[in-house]
């Protein structure tokens, strides 16, 4: 039976404006189980990357619960929200974030020694798990947007997160470029055991996971195993 990894309760984020109160999230319940694949499908402005940033500790909600692994997640406390974010959190963004002056190897050793431990051996085996071993010397400028895509999610998988979030990751990537690089997530979020929640507007994205939430105005309109 699959271990529960987060539970959110009756999540909200408003937002106080000239205009009035927004409400991006606007009563939100999730439960995450080891092992899911989770897309986040919804149009702009209905809550997606309000709830990953929670989900995160990115951002602190207006109500609700939030508890990770059956502890209740830090808020308000920014250097305790810093240390969950460290311990549990991987992240893939939409623009690859990568160091230019740094090789495709060095730019994961890196993150190893923010994390706490360098290991050329271990970064090798992620790039090489994400067919990237023939690239290991190369700089970002000397790849494509794909495979710098792939060196990311190598870098975010470098920690051992427990949980890995997305936030339009193939959004600057062509359709067949999209496909491959999530075949590459799949396969390497699979060989790694981690849970995975990306959010995106592309519906052809949701055959890479095995449960589709989507929202509308700050709310879960379906969930859907797929």
């Amino acid at each position: 039976m699959a271990v529960t990894l987060l539970t959110i309760n009756d999540m909200k984020r408003y937002y106080e404006m000239v205009s009035g109160t927004v409400k991006a999230l606007d009563g939100v319940d999730l439960e995450v189980k080891e092992g899911e694949r989770i897309i986040l499908l919804g149009p702009s402005g209905s809550g997606k990357t309000t709830l990953l940033n929670c989900v995160a500790a990115l951002d602190n909600p207006t109500e609700g619960t939030y508890s990770f692994e059956g502890i209740s997640v830090p808020r308000d406390a920014p250097e305790k929200m810093t240390t969950f974010r460290r311990d549990n959190i991987g992240y893939v963004f939409q623009f690859f974030n990568l160091l230019q002056d740094l090789t495709v190897l060095e730019n994961i050793l890196l993150i190893q020694e923010l994390s706490g431990g360098r290991d050329e051996k271990r970064a090798r085996e992620l790039l090489a798990l994400v067919g990237l071993e023939d690239e290991v010397n190369r700089f970002p400028t000397e790849i494509s947007g794909g495979q710098q895509q792939r060196v990311a999610i190598a870098r975010s998988l470098a920690k051992s997160p427990k949980l890995l979030l997305g936030d339009e990751l193939t959004g600057n990537l062509d359709s067949k470029t999209s496909a491959m690089v999530m075949e590459v997530l799949v396969k390497a979020c699979e060989a790694e055991g981690i849970t995975t929640i990306f959010v995106t507007h592309d519906e052809s994205l949701a055959k890479y996971a095995t449960r589709v939430i989507r929202l509308d105005s700050g709310k879960v309109i379906s969930d859907e195993k797929v």
